[in-house]
């Protein structure tokens, strides 16, 4: 008895307010088909989504759920968020967040493939001195390697921290609950349905060419001895997958960003919670790593090795986050 009453008075607010059950659904950030299965009766709504509709139709929950309140109340007051800790979005911010994403995902992917790049001219100074095809000293390819690097590595932060000072504002779409206002949602969807097939190119393009950086490896051991020969597969290696990345990035920038207004894949509000914790843990671990990478390069003086660190800390990387994640289901 109660889901026929309750169906009723969310048709009769409705309508009351001039909204189609489109109206409704995109204020509620639900389907229009879950609005129709409301009000005729087929589901009845979640207890969130009833205060919801409680602050939005400016009624009390007490009206919508009891049987014996038969006409519509709306009360005079102003009604309170339903929580402090809920953020709403409009439909000019998002659409600012959605620009500022979209001008640097370009930036910041080009500033990954540089530090990616960054030890190619070390490894080939260096091989090309020891192949006797340069006449500089050792001391001297790596020094030229260094500066090289080092400059790389010194554009890439620039690149990052420029980027991330014109996202820092829209941080809390990543770790806050949000509710967007009406009309966020629906332009939200349209866009990602049109980036869709941007979205899986960039996908395939980059899966290929992590996959294909692979060769110049294999090619290398199979038919070179040369340290020169190595240390070009191994320069191969890094430009494939610094491109491969790049388009992971620009690629999936976009995507992520729209996937943060609708509390969807990776960005839903038990995702959020559980990345408090993962963050704190993957944060500690690229840490380590370069600590690790810059105490053996230096102990051991051989910077055309100890870079391997970094795609060993990579693959383990997916390892740790599985884990930082189910830790941090517990907490």
């Amino acid at each position: 008895m109660i889901k026929m009453i309750l169906a009723e008075k969310i048709t009769e607010l409705r309508k009351k307010n001039g909204w189609s059950q489109e109206e409704l659904a995109n204020q509620m950030n639900v389907s229009r088909q879950s609005v129709s299965k409301w009000e005729s009766a087929q589901s009845i709504p979640d207890l969130d989504k009833i205060i919801q509709m409680s602050r939005i139709f400016g009624v009390s929950t007490d009206f919508l759920l009891k049987d014996d309140m038969e006409t519509v109340e709306y009360s005079n007051e102003e009604p309170e968020p339903e929580s402090s800790s809920v953020r709403r979005v409009s439909l000019e911010e998002a659409n600012e967040f959605l620009h500022v994403k979209q001008q640097t995902a370009r930036p910041v992917g080009f500033a990954v493939a540089l530090c990616i790049l960054s030890p190619v001219t070390l490894l080939l100074l260096a091989g090309a001195c020891e192949a006797g095809l340069l006449t500089w000293t050792e001391e001297a390819a790596c020094g030229i390697g260094l500066i090289v690097l080092f400059l790389m590595v010194a554009v890439a932060v620039a690149l990052f921290i420029l980027n991330g000072m014109r996202t820092k504002p829209f941080e809390y779409l990543e770790h806050e609950n949000i509710e967007t206002e009406y009309g966020v949602t629906g332009m939200v969807r349209e866009k990602k349905k049109q980036y869709h097939e941007t979205y899986v190119r960039s996908m395939v393009v980059g899966t290929s060419l992590c996959i294909l950086a692979a060769i110049p490896l294999f090619a290398g051991c199979m038919f070179t001895e040369d340290e020169c020969g190595i240390t070009v597969c191994v320069s191969g290696t890094l430009l494939l997958v610094s491109v491969g990345v790049y388009f992971f990035i620009t690629g999936g920038t976009y995507w992520a960003s729209m996937e943060k207004l609708l509390q969807e894949g990776e960005y839903t509000v038990e995702k959020k919670r559980e990345k408090g914790y993962t963050g704190r843990i993957t944060s500690i671990y690229w840490l380590l790593a370069t600590a690790l990478y810059l105490g053996l390069s230096f102990a051991m003086d051989d910077w055309t090795r100890t870079w391997i660190i970094w795609p060993v800390a990579g693959v383990l990387f997916a390892a740790v986050r599985e884990i930082a994640g189910g830790l941090g289901s517990r907490h």
